[in-house]
């Protein structure tokens, strides 16, 4: 189904607490002694759409399987789907192998049939005998779909049920969904198309591997790649890697794309009635998510845990929130709540919505220490702070310039207003586009 709007509704008990250092009421405080429990199962019903969630997948599985810049070996270490049962929706998440693509299947509201007896998240792997399954069920056929803490059951043929259990979630997709969430919920939707513009569209991706910046434009009513950059195209790295879609786009009723507003990825949502297929392209093909840095940012004011763990709480009662409503209803400051969603979000705890334009809730372990060991990058901004190696020069209203001492050679750092440089290798090479540099965040911190 095609969003018509981004309304949304959510509910939540009476506001019982106050920000810390603010006159705030802060409802998050109220979940702070909230038990999380676990029911017989987080999903036990059958698909309204059995052909169509089955392709997609089978296409969401192919993405886990592929790479675009990994070893064969490499390849081997990663897993397959995170399937999340909450807020009447089903979502079934996962990255290539080079972590590079995130692919989505959301299975809304009206795409099943069934009953969600407890909200939660389990990492399985898809291994034949299910990908068979799902390539069996054919378009008059039904699909009984469990999902549960330690496992996931799929059965469309009389007693030939497949169960794949629980397998440990991979680190680098953990890292990768700290990344795509926030690009997610910073891009905007630039064009709608339909099938047969979809078609148009398609035919015009070039043949092999392409190494070259690709850019989609719309000229009238007719999409098409081009390698030439014109005014208001949509760049897209690597765009081989939409042939992922392929399989799919005989099936969809419609395709819509998401920009990041610095066109550091772009996502590619593909629509079946109540099913849903999203495919999300890292800025080139051998950059990952997992190594952006997006949250970093946000993760350098601090934020009392209790809050933190209050905030994941509460996103665990109502299983999606929109972090701008949340604040106002709150009377929250909008930098406190960013600063909180970007907690739980490196943590891949959030995912988000673009259509309903609201961050779900995945049930993953939360472990708060978990933040510095997936960014290393924070973690050595700690350690300067430790060291006393920042030391500030000058300070104004909206400027700062400061020296770090690092091995062999002092870099200057100098902030103004939101914009950040530094004199080192990683700032030199990156400009700021894959997250500030140790120097810019030790800086940051200091000031804060």
């Amino acid at each position: 189904m095609i969003p018509e709007s981004n309304t949304i509704s959510y509910s939540y008990p009476a506001p019982s607490a106050f920000i810390a250092g603010g006159e705030s009421r802060l409802l998050l405080a109220g979940y702070s002694e909230l038990e999380k429990s676990s029911g017989p199962a987080f999903f036990e019903g059958s698909l309204e759409q059995p052909y169509i969630t089955a392709r997609c997948l089978i296409a969401l599985s192919n993405v886990v399987r592929s790479s675009f810049t990994l070893s064969p070996a490499q390849a081997g270490l990663m897993k397959d789907p995170i399937v999340t049962a909450g807020a009447e929706k089903l979502r079934f998440e996962g990255f290539s192998q080079c972590a590079g693509v995130y692919a989505r299947v959301d299975v809304l509201p009206g795409g099943h049939r069934g009953t969600f007896p407890a909200n939660g998240t389990v990492n399985v792997d898809f291994n034949q005998p299910m990908i068979n399954a799902l390539h069996a069920v054919g378009r008059s056929d039904t699909m009984q779909l469990t999902v549960n803490a330690t496992a996931i059951s799929v059965q469309s043929q009389p007693e030939e049920r497949i169960t794949e259990k629980k397998v440990p979630l991979p680190v680098k997709w953990i890292k990768g969904l700290t990344t795509v969430q926030l690009f997610l919920a910073a891009s905007e939707k630039v064009h709608t198309l339909n099938k047969v513009q979809l078609r148009q569209l398609f035919q015009g991706i070039p043949a092999g591997t392409v190494k070259a910046d690709y850019y989609l434009a719309v000229r009238g009513n007719r999409p098409a790649f081009s390698p030439v950059k014109t005014a208001n195209a949509v760049c897209v790295g690597g765009i081989h890697r939409l042939r992922l879609l392929e399989p799919l786009l005989p099936l969809a009723e419609a395709l819509q794309v998401f920009v990041h507003p610095d066109m550091q990825s772009t996502t590619w949502q593909l629509y079946f009635g109540n099913v849903r297929f999203s495919l999300s392209l890292s800025r080139e093909a051998w950059r990952g998510f997992s190594g952006e840095g997006a949250a970093l940012d946000a993760l350098v004011a601090d934020v009392p845990e209790r809050l933190i763990s209050a905030m994941d709480k509460y996103g665990h009662v109502n299983q999606e929130f929109n972090a701008t409503l949340l604040a106002v209803e709150e009377q929250a400051g909008f930098e406190q709540i960013d600063q909180l969603t970007a907690r739980l979000a490196a943590m891949g705890l959030l995912g988000f919505d673009l259509d309903d334009n609201v961050y779900f809730y995945r049930r993953l372990p939360f472990k708060l220490n978990r933040i510095m060991s997936l960014n290393p990058r924070m973690k050595d901004a700690e350690q300067l702070l430790a060291e006393d190696k920042v030391g500030i020069v000058s300070q104004k209203e909206n400027k700062t310039e400061a020296r770090v001492a690092g091995s062999g050679v002092t870099h200057t750092v100098v902030i103004e207003d939101d914009l950040a440089r530094c004199t080192c290798t990683w700032f030199a090479k990156h400009q700021g586009e894959r997250g500030p540099c140790k120097h810019i965040l030790a800086v940051r911190k200091k000031i804060n």
